[in-house]
């Protein structure tokens, strides 16, 4: 069995602000994005993707990303905290978005980029639809780095021992 070899979640500290792996994470994945879909625009320009199209889209995505993960969070998994205290759903530092309702909060913003460009919504999905395993991977590598969403127990010479929290 493999050791988890116990990182800190936080990569540069300066004073009281700290930047976090996790967050690091999501500026790779949107940078992957970026230039991914610059390079995609620009090797089959059959698809009409322009660079405006994609600094939208990026934009769009990421305040879509943000806020749906967040309020996935929100309503997923501790409804009943935030109801009886609404002003901790802006307390992003404390951790806490959700996959779904990010996936949801990125649909949204490939709608409203379609429809602005003009574009069919399966037009759009299907020229980004190859952009995104990186970003996800990116994700994956700030859950690992943070000790987060292990999987199945196993018993397999690959599996990962993780330290118990505290």
């Amino acid at each position: 069995m493999l050791i988890h070899p116990d990182f800190d979640p936080v990569a540069i500290a300066i004073g009281p602000l700290a930047i976090r792996w996790y967050g690091l994470m999501y500026l790779v994945a949107f940078g992957l994005f970026f230039f991914l879909g610059r390079y995609r625009a620009r090797k089959d320009p059959w698809r009409s993707v322009s660079h405006e199209l994609i600094d939208d889209l990026l934009f769009l995505g990421v305040i879509g990303v943000i806020i749906g993960g967040r309020l996935g969070y929100v309503l997923f998994y501790k409804p009943g905290e935030y109801i009886a205290n609404p002003l901790q759903i802006l307390a992003v530092w404390q951790g806490g978005m959700s996959f779904h309702g990010g996936f949801l909060g990125v649909l949204v913003a490939t709608w409203w980029t379609a429809r602005k460009h003009h574009l069919r919504f399966l037009q759009l999905t299907d020229f980004v639809a190859p952009l995104i395993p990186c970003g996800l991977a990116a994700g994956r590598l700030g859950n690992f780095i943070n000790a987060e969403l292990w999987g199945r127990v196993t018993e397999a010479p690959w599996g990962m021992v993780f330290r118990a929290a505290g």
